[in-house]
């Protein structure tokens, strides 16, 4: 299956970083295309992954979950009430608050965008037999577990996907 000499994919000549990397590069560009419908994309989904899954108390809580500055974060939620995805409604145990529910197209439009992520996983993860798949995923999952201070999937993958700063010029 693989055409690197083992004593290359071990020790000081790994390929495991470069391997995650591209790996990750790879699977973000093919989210982004099954994104690409919906408002910010890849962010997007995780938005509306996080507000169906994600129990969060207020916007603002779902800002800090996703590393959304709040701001940033009034206009995403704009956008997608305007596309009929979410509604804010006043929370019943803090007037002030906002919670983010899913309207039932928010629900219609994450199941087919998880359907679609999942076809693009499979399709990355081609090159593998199925029993593989499954075991690199449940392998990844466990080696990602507790790794940080960070036990949030939604917000770990779009910190991961970020664009690097540019450096800074003189």
């Amino acid at each position: 299956m693989s055409t690197v000499p083992a004593e290359t994919r071990t020790g000081q000549h790994s390929l495991f970083g470069w391997s995650l990397a591209a790996l990750l590069r790879e699977w973000s560009a093919r989210v982004d295309a099954a994104a690409d419908d919906l408002p910010q994309g890849t962010r997007g989904y995780q938005l509306l992954t996080a507000v169906v899954h994600g129990r969060l108390p207020s916007q603002a809580a779902l800002a800090a979950s996703l590393g959304i500055d709040r701001t940033v974060m009034t206009y995403l939620l704009d956008a997608f009430e305007r596309c009929g995805l979410v509604e804010r409604q006043q929370d019943p145990a803090d007037r002030r608050a906002r919670r983010v529910v899913a309207t039932d197209r928010g629900l219609e439009v994450l199941a087919a965008m998880d359907a679609r992520v999942a076809a693009a996983e499979e399709e990355l993860l081609a090159g593998l037999e199925p029993a593989q798949r499954a075991v690199l995923r449940e392998l990844l999952e466990r080696a990602a577990s507790g790794t940080g201070p960070d036990a949030d999937p939604c917000r770990t993958v779009v910190q991961a996907t970020r664009p690097a700063p540019a450096p800074a010029t003189p």
